[in-house]
């Protein structure tokens, strides 16, 4: 069951597909959406307008690429509380950000991943605890994609995502591409990694696409289409933890709005499927 008050499939509304969306009109089954606040919170003029006009009509999670949850920088307390007046403004449900840090005396413009160190762990739930404080409410943290394992981590993936996610209490942005992602990157079983993470705490999740650059190397592009073995993942989770708020992430490489909704209308089925499977089990125990 969802944490937040919201439910649904939805998909991340980037710059390139405000027009081809306004073209387009009917969104079915498009019920959430999910920006970056960076790109939104100061646009003036058509875009302001533009932006608004969605966000009236759907409800618009903040997904944020540049907090930096896990740098070595000063925490940037400005930015956190512009995003809680954005977040007001717009009465967005949630604000999520990545598991990872993107600045060092600058941005790296990349998302790098974080030690797996118990004074990691430290780091990032402190930094984690005073954006919730400045929020008024729980942030969520999303398991990323990496690609080198450092030599120095004293823990596993799945150790150090529980570790912050329990010293912090915050929620889980689940985003299920990652785990295909890593598993093949550094092998291991994709299920057994989503059964130990701490799934009461999801408050959503991410499918997207990839690129498979050799056999044993997966690069998280959000550029294709979502492969069979991640819509598996879905559906597992789906099935063994319960129905979430699903968004389709695409960020370039955009083909026809029906194909988009095409791969949203999945999520929307899968979600049907499993929401009338509970029900129907919850009927059942009463009995």
């Amino acid at each position: 069951m969802s944490l937040l008050n919201i439910s649904g499939a939805g998909i991340g509304l980037r710059r390139g597909l405000v027009s081809p969306f306004q073209s387009y009109g009917d969104l079915s089954p498009v019920k959430i959406m999910e920006v970056a606040p960076e790109n939104w919170m100061t646009v003036g003029g058509k875009a302001r307008h533009d932006f608004r006009t969605f966000a009236e009509r759907y409800p618009m999670i903040l997904h944020g690429l540049s907090l930096s949850i896990g740098g070595p920088d000063e925490l940037n307390i400005p930015f956190v509380k512009a995003v809680k007046k954005f977040k007001d403004e717009i009465n967005a449900p949630i604000y999520s950000e990545h598991l990872s840090y993107c600045t060092d005396g600058g941005q790296l413009y990349d998302l790098m991943p974080i030690p797996f160190t118990e004074e990691a762990v430290n780091h990032v739930a402190e930094r984690v605890m005073r954006v919730q404080d400045i929020l008024g409410e729980q942030m969520a943290l999303e398991n990323v994609s990496y690609y080198l394992t450092q030599p120095n981590s004293e823990m596993t993936e799945i150790e150090f995502i529980n570790a912050v996610i329990s010293k912090a209490d915050c929620l889980l942005h689940l985003d299920v591409n990652n785990i295909h992602v890593n598993s093949i990157n550094h092998r291991y079983d994709p299920l057994q990694f989503l059964d130990q993470l701490p799934t009461d705490r999801i408050a959503y999740i991410h499918i997207a696409g990839h690129y498979n650059e050799a056999e044993d190397l997966i690069v998280d592009t959000h550029g294709a289409k979502v492969i069979e073995n991640v819509w598996d993942i879905l559906e597992y989770t789906y099935k063994n933890y319960g129905v979430f708020p699903t968004l389709l992430e695409r960020d370039f490489n955009f083909p026809p709005v029906a194909e988009l909704l095409s791969e949203v209308s999945r999520i929307d089925q899968l979600q049907q499927k499993y929401q009338s499977d509970s029900n129907n089990h919850a009927k059942q125990a009463n009995i």
